[in-house]
């Protein structure tokens, strides 16, 4: 027994649930792919200013949950607690919107990391897939990313998932609601905190989740009243093609995400059998961003779906993944010369993509087969000095149990025939 173990709040992804969230991660990034985003990878941190100009200095993510330190040359430097802010600073330091090909589509996936009071669902640190359409200002670009995401949970068999939707205006209305916002919120009966959070991001209190802030909010100003008239007829396109598209929604005019950059479109994607933590993604647009980080106007929209909630969600609703078997053939040789012959045959398995493992430290019959047994293979290569003689292999069907002779020159085709 190790004497250290996980940090608090963390977790270890072990064989076999692994599998399961390497299937979420792959089903998410599927339909990204196959819609002209390209792969984008950035750092674990980066400077703390990125995160407090682009994040929001007023959100909980910056005041209380970053994690950020100095380094030895007297950088200041944060781990990532979301992904848009570092993926749009590298497309601009690379200028991949001078090409000339807007938007600059890319999708990401890694890990997060947020000091929040670790619970079922949320984590210190946690995985995301993520997604961006940068530099263009197009509906149906918003809708194609709620579409997309959909399509993403759907093929995985998830159904009980609800799509919230909500506009969160611009610049020309949303100044008019804030202060509406303002003078409603002032005259209740809220904690400093959240009395400082009302001068510097009002909205922010619309997505406080305790019950004594939400009670007092009966009757407050909503958004959706106050939308210029552009706001509103880009946000009934919206609506308009995901229905077309046969994607279901909600509207929730109470929706914010807790992330100052959004503008107009936002939404999230919750289930509601996962608790309090029923949130699994969400995104919006975020039209002022790039100019926020010290770019050009670039209007963009975007979202990142939990990996880590995604397997909850499914396990809420009882959805077993189908996943390919890690080992579809078990070599076991008996013997020297068998182990020579055998290791070479499985090399040339997986040569040709069949999942192959071999029984390793010289383990007798009873107990290779044990190993072949847990392995999960549908096949076992059993081979002997009496049938090396015979320049035969015995084939075991792991499911049946019938084993047959074959030549050892013939294993791979016959393998390929029987695996398909």
């Amino acid at each position: 027994m190790s004497t250290f173990s996980a940090p608090k709040g963390t977790y270890d992804l072990i064989p076999p649930e692994s599998a399961k969230y390497l299937a979420v991660r792959e089903a998410i990034a599927a339909p990204l792919r196959n819609s002209g985003y390209g792969y984008i990878e950035t750092p674990g941190f980066e400077n703390v200013e990125l995160f407090a100009r682009g994040v929001g200095e007023s959100t909980d993510i910056v005041t209380k949950e970053m994690y950020a330190f100095e380094t030895k040359g007297g950088d200041r430097l944060a781990l990532r607690p979301e992904g848009t802010a570092s993926v749009l600073r590298a497309a601009l330091e690379a200028n991949l919107h001078k090409s000339g090909n807007l938007p600059v589509k890319l999708w990401y996936s890694g890990s997060y990391y947020r000091y929040e009071r670790p619970q079922k669902g949320r984590y210190r640190h946690f995985s995301q897939v993520g997604a961006e359409a940068i530099g263009a200002e197009d509906p149906a670009l918003d809708a194609e990313l709620i579409i997309l995401a959909d399509q993403a949970y759907r093929s995985l068999g998830l159904r009980q998932f609800r799509i919230l939707l909500n506009s969160l205006g611009d610049q020309e209305c949303r100044p008019v609601y804030r202060a509406a916002l303002q003078e409603f919120l002032r005259g209740l009966d809220l904690d400093e905190d959240t009395r400082r959070r009302i001068e510097i991001n009002p909205l922010r209190v619309l997505d406080d989740k305790r019950e004594s802030v939400q009670k007092q909010l009966a009757g407050v100003p909503l958004l959706r009243d106050y939308l210029c008239d552009a706001c509103k007829t880009y946000h009934e396109e919206v609506r308009e093609l995901i229905t077309a598209a046969g994607v279901v929604f909600e509207d929730d005019p109470k929706l914010v995400r807790g992330l100052d950059y959004y503008t107009r479109t936002t939404f999230e994607f919750v289930h509601d059998g996962l608790g309090s933590q029923s949130a699994v993604g969400g995104g919006g647009r975020y039209d002022g961003l790039s100019e926020m980080i010290g770019g050009p106007a670039l209007p963009s929209v975007g979202w990142a779906l939990g990996v880590d909630r995604t397997v909850l969600a499914l396990e809420a609703e009882g959805v077993a993944l189908d996943l390919p078997a890690s080992t579809s053939v078990f070599a076991v040789p008996l013997g020297e010369e068998a182990r020579r012959v055998l290791f070479a045959k499985v090399t040339e398995l997986r040569k040709v993509g069949i999942a192959a493992d071999f029984a390793y430290g010289g383990r007798g019959l009873k107990g290779a087969m044990k190993a072949a047994n847990r392995s999960g293979a549908r096949y076992a290569l059993v081979l002997g000095e009496r049938d090396l003689a015979e320049g035969v292999v015995q084939l075991k069907d792991m499911e049946s149990g019938e084993q047959t002779p074959i030549g050892v020159n013939e294993i791979v085709a016959e393998l390929e025939s029987r695996l398909g």
